[in-house]
């Protein structure tokens, strides 16, 4: 994609943004900012865009300019990409593409993409590190941490780039080619963007229609949707597995499964469920897919099996916070849907305090309740979907209304008991009182931190 001489307006002043500025300069282009909001309103940022950048639009302003005004039309992630003003674009045959696709024609060295709704950051962290504990060049970013378009002055032909990809980042891809791709589930998420759950597994396809005969796909064979993929990808199927049932209605052998306690790869032992650092069934399968993507990236299985019992975990996945008063604290922000909430519920068995809520994203809490009926204390509700989420888990599940995420803190503080355990896994988006979920996180682990054994005792 050539940038040089370009008028390119840049929609979403995010770190996607900011890094698709610095790309277009340094690629001799002429890079206007955009945003909804007022530049007056991006203090944080505002000096990155001016320096960056040859002027600032509000998206009302760009609305009314873009046909004109501009040869390309870049978007963050978090821009959707069926604005008027966008389809006007197209309209106009101006190109519209997001920050993969355009970092995609100057990244160098062969690509591991890694989707699915639930999972992602867990799985690309651990399959970076297999790649580097076995001495193989490899850098991590994408949805986790940094975008594509900030990697490509550190890649190199040798150097695998391992990216985390969510629905959003894919639906733009075009000409981007992933060698080794891997999902790992889909499970309704993100309606109120897709709107229907067709157009969502119809962008998670998207990663593994545009690879070419050379790559390989490595997919879920317990999850039908997924399972499917392999019909749509030119690449080679590879299916790792839960159980040898799921594996069977398969289009090729599973060539990594769980066989009571041990992860077995091509019928030979990897290593056993023991040496995995990460609690639940669900990262069982996350270790597996990040297992077989590093293999197939030349890891040996040796080195492999070594690097799994290293790998530190992820903040925000499942995290231990910290023991007080004999309870329990697990911080699990990024649990920011019903099918990971699930999934952190189904990793415990003490008596939870489930701290649940924020933003609503089209979601349908009803499966919550049957999976904490008789396993939860109370369910503490924060955010705006307070009495949503109250409406259809209740009666099964009592719930009480907190509020905020300090108020749920302070409530599970005073009323938890010895052999409790204290879960924040909102199955929600974050967005309505904290900047993401990382956020979110870490003012929970704080809260929790700055408990101390005397107070509200």
């Amino acid at each position: 994609m050539e940038l040089a001489g370009k008028r390119v307006l840049v929609m979403g002043m995010g770190k996607s943004g900011l890094a698709m500025l610095r790309l277009i300069r340094e690629q001799g282009g002429t890079p206007t900012a955009c945003d909804s909001k007022p530049l007056a309103e991006l203090e944080s940022v505002s000096a990155q865009i001016v320096s960056l950048s040859s002027g600032y639009l509000t998206q009302a302003e760009a609305a009314e300019t873009t046909a004109a005004g501009f040869d390309l039309v870049t978007i963050s992630p978090g821009v959707p990409a069926d604005l008027p003003m966008l389809e006007a674009a197209r309209g106009a045959g101006i190109p519209v593409v997001g920050e993969v696709e355009l970092a995609s024609a100057y990244l160098r060295g062969p690509v591991l993409a890694i989707t699915g709704t639930n999972g992602k950051t867990t799985t690309t962290s651990l399959a970076g590190h297999l790649l580097k504990s076995a001495g193989i060049p490899a850098q991590v970013g994408g949805n986790i941490g940094t975008p594509v378009c900030d990697m490509i002055a550190t890649s190199a032909d040798d150097r695998w780039n391992v990216l985390e990809l969510s629905s959003f980042q894919l639906e733009t891809t075009v000409g981007f080619r992933a060698d080794i791709a891997v999902c790992l589930n889909v499970t309704p998420d993100h309606l109120d963007r897709h709107r229907t759950m067709e157009n969502y597994i119809a962008q998670k396809r998207r990663l593994f229609e545009t690879q070419t005969p050379g790559g390989h796909a490595v997919l879920n064979a317990g999850d039908p949707i997924v399972a499917s993929f392999a019909g749509v990808s030119p690449a080679a199927p590879h299916f790792f597995s839960l159980s040898a049932a799921s594996a069977a209605s398969a289009d090729a052998p599973c060539e990594m499964e769980l066989r009571g306690d041990d992860i077995v790869y091509r019928g030979e032992k990897l290593f056993g469920r023991s040496a995995i650092p990460l609690a639940g069934l669900h990262n069982v399968e996350n270790v597996m897919a990040a297992s077989l993507a590093a293999l197939l990236a030349g890891a040996p299985p040796a080195a492999a099996a070594q690097g799994i019992s290293s790998f530190p975990g992820v903040e925000h996945r499942l995290e231990f916070v910290r023991r007080l008063n004999g309870v329990l604290w697990y911080n699990d922000s990024k649990a920011t849907n019903v099918d990971a909430a699930l999934k952190a519920i189904a990793s415990f068995q003490q008596p939870l305090w489930i701290i649940l809520g924020g933003k609503d994203k089209n979601s349908d809490y009803r499966p919550l309740a049957d999976a904490l009926q008789g396993k939860v204390r109370k369910a503490l509700l924060i955010g705006d979907a307070t009495g949503l989420i109250a409406s259809q888990i209740s009666p099964a599940v009592p719930s009480v209304a907190c509020e905020t995420i300090s108020g749920a803190v302070d409530y599970a503080f005073r009323h938890a008991r010895m052999g409790d355990l204290v879960l924040l896994a909102p199955a929600c988006a974050s967005f309505d009182q904290f900047q993401g979920y990382e956020h979110r996180g870490r003012v929970f682990k704080t809260l929790v931190e700055g408990l101390s054994k005397e107070d509200g005792r």
